[in-house]
């Protein structure tokens, strides 16, 4: 950790990047630069911020949720000031310059995001300029590529894309919610499953290890049961998604029908990629792909390389160079920079 002394004199205000789960957040504070003062590191090198200190504190829900606000504003402070106590006594004092913050469920432009933005500027005493509440596909998204174009493929319990071409615009295929657009997710590869055990049971499709396999993990005899089961509020897309590391260990062995789940979910992944470069007019996009299903399901990744290597093979898969919480301290960095007037990017 530096010492109080390497603090830039005159300068010693804080940036701030949050992740914001729905299980935890997590703040990272570095050094923010006066505006106009010459840069202390490269905005396309991930590794080039000093890392001041990195605090966690409780996940979010949905603003629109009961509590939701006030869950909001406990991780924003909660998680900050986690942070701050990893800084020598003498910084703890130190106000933030700039601030970003990426949450799921954050929608550009919506009234989700400007009730976002205030409740965040009330917690963490910054003017509204110098803060941006967005989506964490966009922090992820600024993480991975930086300000270059490229492209980012999320799989986790949903799915989404985002791009940009490096020139401001940017554009997103699907997260459109579970109940209207999960192809390519956990949640699918599961759910998708089970719709064809169920086909299975009544004797619609021949009988394979795949109907046997999920009504074990579901503690079921019946697809009656199964049908009780998946209804259920606590069960949702999480219950789904939980099903799916099986199918895809099932579709590793040979099983056709996991198989056929895996290959629709990896070419709706590609077919994310392909609208995103469609829309931008990427040739020959750098794309990356993350989430706890593509790192993961070792049959959902192999098969998204595949079919997107066939719909698009000028582009390429890289690792990304950063995670979201990076891209949210990239953020706050350019909104430190920008007049106070100026609206934050992203609204």
């Amino acid at each position: 950790m530096p010492s109080p002394a390497e603090a830039p004199a005159g300068e010693r205000r804080l940036l701030a990047g949050f992740d914001a789960g729905q299980t935890h957040t997590r703040c990272l504070l570095a050094w923010a630069q006066a505006p106009g003062a010459p840069r202390l590191h490269e905005p396309a090198s991930a590794g080039a911020f000093q890392v001041l200190a990195e605090g966690e504190g409780p996940g979010v829900s949905h603003l629109a949720a009961a509590g939701g606000p006030e869950r909001f504003q406990s991780a924003l402070a909660t998680s900050l000031a986690a942070a701050r106590q990893q800084l020598p006594p003498a910084w703890w004092h130190l106000p933030l310059a700039a601030a970003a913050i990426g949450a799921s469920g954050i929608e550009t432009g919506s009234p989700v995001q400007h009730q976002g933005q205030a409740l965040a500027a009330a917690a963490l005493a910054l003017p509204p300029g110098r803060l941006l509440v967005t989506g964490d596909e966009r922090t992820a998204l600024r993480g991975a590529c930086g300000p270059a174009a490229g492209i980012l493929v999320i799989s986790g319990t949903g799915c989404i894309a985002l791009g940009q071409d490096g020139s401001g615009r940017e554009h997103r295929c699907g997260g459109w919610g579970w109940l209207l657009d999960g192809a390519g997710s956990a949640m699918d590869v599961g759910r998708d499953g089970l719709a064809l055990a169920v086909q299975m049971a009544d004797g619609r499709l021949a009988e394979t290890e795949l109907r046997s396999q999920l009504w074990q993990a579901l503690s079921a005899k019946t697809a009656q049961e199964v049908k009780a089961l998946v209804v259920a509020p606590e069960f949702g897309p999480a219950g789904f998604a939980r099903l799916a590391p099986l199918v895809n260990q099932l579709a590793a062995a040979g099983d056709p029908h996991a198989k056929a789940v895996i290959k629709t979910s990896a070419a709706a992944l590609a077919g994310l990629v392909i609208g995103v470069a469609r829309a931008l007019e990427l040739a020959a996009p750098q794309v990356c792909g993350v989430g706890g299903a593509l790192t993961h399901l070792d049959q959902l990744q192999l098969g998204f390389g595949a079919c997107l290597a066939r719909a698009l093979p000028t582009a390429t898969l890289v690792e990304p160079r950063g995670d979201a919480c990076w891209g949210a301290l990239e953020l706050a960095d350019q909104l430190a920079q920008e007049p106070l007037d100026q609206e934050p990017a992203g609204f």
